[in-house]
């Protein structure tokens, strides 16, 4: 009994398995398969299965044994099934011992009909993929193939997934920056010290809070009265803090190991529409705690080892006398470092350390510093009501960061819910809802009675309903709705509950596909500007809504340039004709099923970079122009390193 009512969770553990040691064939069953047309757009699919001796097929469900039959599925949602598939071969009815229950298998050969209905070119091969589960007398292996289906009168359209394109040289661009000293290294710094700075402003709203802010003056008074000499008291003081920094950078390091495994997995982890989702749903959670509503925290057991071993010896008692703090102010920090994690994930495991970096930072510094000038304790503020205040609005900020989760999810699977005017309405509720707190008419538990609003309550108050003022023509569909504060967290303009004329970026001269936007600058006789982007990408946002949107840049970019704009995010399958298997310059062999798979593949491949934005400039002839920038959001930089890219191509014309 308990081996049916758990067959679905074992079948789960052995296709885990199976992935485990997917470069060994150890399969009961070789298939062999062929389309045949039978009517435009109509085809029949013939698949013959061989199973080894000994071995059987499970060919239909049986809910008694918890089992799945055999199921064909299609990456390309457009091919649709006509009819049931018709099973034929070997087929009998047993007595199974491993369920002790009457199950349908095939043994020896099964033949596969199914028809299928297919909308627009027809591959040469078709890709399927069979789930199904084998056994014989002493083992039971579910698994799942993928197999090319030979499709009579199919197109081979291999000329359409290029990849690798050989023309383009990144060691011999025709111009170098034009003279603009412009590099992805430079900007890619610029962008790390931007996350430091995020990282350390997170620290330091992570002090203010009810389970770090109490700590500061206890600990501290801790470590002075507690040593022989003054110097030593700041010397353990201090190396409390370094422990502190040191722990928040070390939780960065597991990340370098994913992201040498692939160098798109952080990008492709972060853009996933369901685990965005699973965000959405985690920064509720935490803006509900952040409310009052309950509170998280890590298993006792975690503080309690290492509360524990804080006063074994001087320098490890000092590392776990951090630990603990780490451990136990997780109600409050975890979620900004949540917030911090998610975010940082796009750019890599270097851009998640620095962004930890500038966390652990802030936390350490006050430790140090008021061990180093032990007077500063008296004029930090009493512990009070204050403090709840604080998570209570950092809960308004978490719904206002969950609402960014969604919208990602939102914008790769095109679903069309939070279009941008929509994401901009409910940050103005949001603001809104802040606003009225601060001036006192709402209330959450654990609130203390205000009876007088205190000047700092009234300035913050003031802020934010300044801030929610702003966000205000964001809803319109006038001039004014392109919010520079805020650029990159709402979708982008065109995904708008107003008419647009096209999906490209500020009506600029694009398109979506490189083969097709080559294409078009061949006939247009332009040089072609890749725009390497993605829908949940912050920096893409503002580079559009900032620098793009300028006066001068933009009318060279839609004069002068076909824009390509390739999504590496975008989940969308291709269709069945578009898909292929490609093998990398590693020698990894990769299946480019969806949109997103193409282009994050296509810039690895040839810019040696997974990072968004990345801008380049190729000529007809796919020749690089200028070396290739990321985010630059210097006007002038930027504008400089289109015209250096339009004096190269009029070189490659003569």
């Amino acid at each position: 009994m308990w081996l049916k009512k758990n067959i679905s969770l074992l079948t789960a553990v052995f296709f885990l398995l199976q992935f485990s040691v997917k470069g060994q064939d150890s399969s009961a069953v070789q298939w062999q398969a062929t389309g045949k047309k039978t009517a435009e757009g109509i085809y029949e699919l013939h698949l013959k299965a061989q199973v080894k001796p000994g071995w059987h097929i499970y060919t239909i469900a049986n809910a008694d044994a918890g089992l799945e039959g055999l199921k064909i599925s299609f990456s390309d949602s457009s091919i649709i099934k006509d009819g049931s598939q018709q099973l034929t071969g070997n087929i009998k009815t047993i007595t199974d011992k491993i369920f002790n229950a009457k199950v349908e298998v095939a043994e020896d050969s099964l033949q596969i009909v199914q028809k299928i209905k297919l909308a627009g070119t027809v591959p040469a091969k078709l890709k399927v993929e069979l789930l199904y589960n084998t056994a014989n007398a002493e083992e039971f292996i579910p698994e799942e193939r993928k197999v090319d289906i030979e499709m009579e009168g199919g197109v081979d359209v291999s000329a359409g997934n290029r990849i690798l394109i050989p023309t383009i040289d990144l060691k011999n661009p025709v111009n170098d920056f034009g003279g603009t000293g412009i590099s992805v290294e430079e900007t890619n710094k610029g962008s790390l010290f931007t996350i430091f700075l995020l990282g350390f402003l997170g620290g330091l709203v992570a002090l203010i809070t009810p389970c770090v802010f109490p700590m500061i003056p206890l600990t501290v008074s801790f470590f002075t009265k507690k040593a022989n000499t003054k110097k030593q008291g700041i010397f353990n003081a201090s190396l409390y803090g370094f422990f502190i920094f040191l722990i928040y950078v070390l939780l960065s390091v597991p990340f370098y190991f994913i992201d040498s495994a692939s160098p798109e997995i952080l990008n492709s982890v972060s853009t996933n529409p369901w685990l965005n989702i699973i965000f959405f749903i985690i920064f509720i959670v935490f803006a509900l705690s952040f409310f009052g509503l309950f509170e998280i925290t890590l298993p006792a057991a975690f503080s309690g080892k290492a509360d524990a071993k804080a006063g074994t010896g001087n320098v490890v008692g000092i590392f776990f006398m951090a630990l603990t703090l780490a451990i136990v102010s997780f109600s409050c920090t975890g979620p900004i470092l949540g917030s911090l994690l998610v975010g940082s994930l796009t750019g890599g495991a270097v851009q998640l350390t620095v962004g930890m970096g500038g966390f652990g930072l802030a936390l350490a510094l006050p430790f140090a510093l008021f061990a180093l000038f032990p007077n500063w304790l008296n004029s930090l503020p009493k512990s009070g009501g204050w403090l709840n205040s604080v998570k209570v609005v950092l809960g308004f900020i978490e719904v206002a960061l969950a609402i960014k989760f969604l919208s990602n999810a939102d914008l790769v699977k095109h679903w069309g819910i939070l279009k941008r005017e929509v994401f901009i309405g409910i940050w103005i509720l949001v603001g809104i809802g802040i606003t009225l707190y601060l001036l006192g008419k709402i209330k959450f538990p654990h609130d203390s009675p205000i009876k007088k609003l205190s000047k700092a309550r009234i300035a913050l108050a003031v802020i934010f309903a300044a801030f929610t003022l702003y966000l205000v023509p964001g809803v319109t569909n006038t001039k004014y709705a392109n919010l520079t504060l805020i650029s990159g967290f709402p979708p982008p303009l065109y995904y708008s509950i107003y008419k647009q004329n096209n999906e490209c970026i500020l009506n600029l001269n694009c398109s979506h596909d490189y083969e097709e936007g080559m294409k078009m600058a061949r006939e247009q006789n332009k040089p072609v500007l890749l725009d390497f982007t993605g829908y949940a990408c912050v920096n893409c946002r503002r580079m559009e809504e900032n620098v793009w949107s300028d006066p001068e840049v933009y009318k060279i970019m839609k004069e002068k340039y076909v824009v390509i704009s390739l999504y590496v995010d975008d989940k969308k399958n291709l269709p069945a004709a578009k898909q292929f298997s490609y093998k990398t310059k590693d020698g990894v062999e990769k299946e480019i099923v969806t949109v997103g798979n193409k282009w994050a593949t296509f810039e690895t491949e040839n810019f040696k970079n997974n990072a968004q934005p990345l801008y380049v400039i190729l000529n007809g002839d796919e020749i690089l122009l200028n070396n290739p920038v990321g985010y630059t959001p210097s006007v002038r930089q930027y504008k400089e390193w289109l015209l250096s890219g339009l004096d190269a191509y009029e070189k490659t014309k003569k």
